[in-house]
């Protein structure tokens, strides 16, 4: 005996209606981006390389990245002497190579290691000051 579908108790999903030809507006439909490069003037490729870190290490300014580093470094106690004054230079040297090149980046890193930099000087200048007056002070 011929198995009929009506006997079958399994849910069926509702039929769709058959799609409409007319339209209700007549108001033109956004499309949808296919590639930046439709859009812009230069292709992605010449406005910057990709790379993993989505353009927040500026590895074409290495004057402003050294001088960020040198300037986080120099917080440890007694290297910061020496790493100090070393940042600030390096930050000088990298904002002066921002402002010659302006598709390199770096400002900001550049910025942290002179701030960094002429704190940590500062206050190491500062204590050295107050030993040296201490030790006058008390040897008198």
């Amino acid at each position: 005996m011929p198995r009929n579908d009506s006997d079958d108790d399994r849910p069926r999903p509702p039929k769709l209606p058959p799609p409409r030809d007319d339209d209700e507006d007549e108001r033109p439909r956004a499309r949808r981006r296919q590639e930046e490069e439709d859009y812009e003037d230069e292709p992605r490729s010449a406005r910057s390389e990709s790379d993993a870190t989505g353009g927040v290490i500026p590895y074409k300014n290495p004057k402003a990245l050294m001088a960020y580093y040198c300037g986080v470094f120099s917080l440890i106690p007694g290297l910061g002497l020496i790493l100090g004054p070393i940042a600030a230079i390096l930050g000088f040297l990298g904002l002066k190579a921002k402002s010659k090149n302006p598709k390199v980046r770096g400002t900001g890193h550049a910025i942290a290691g002179i701030v960094l930099g002429g704190l940590v000087t500062l206050g190491h200048l500062v204590l050295i000051i107050l030993a040296v007056t201490g030790i006058i002070l008390n040897s008198k």
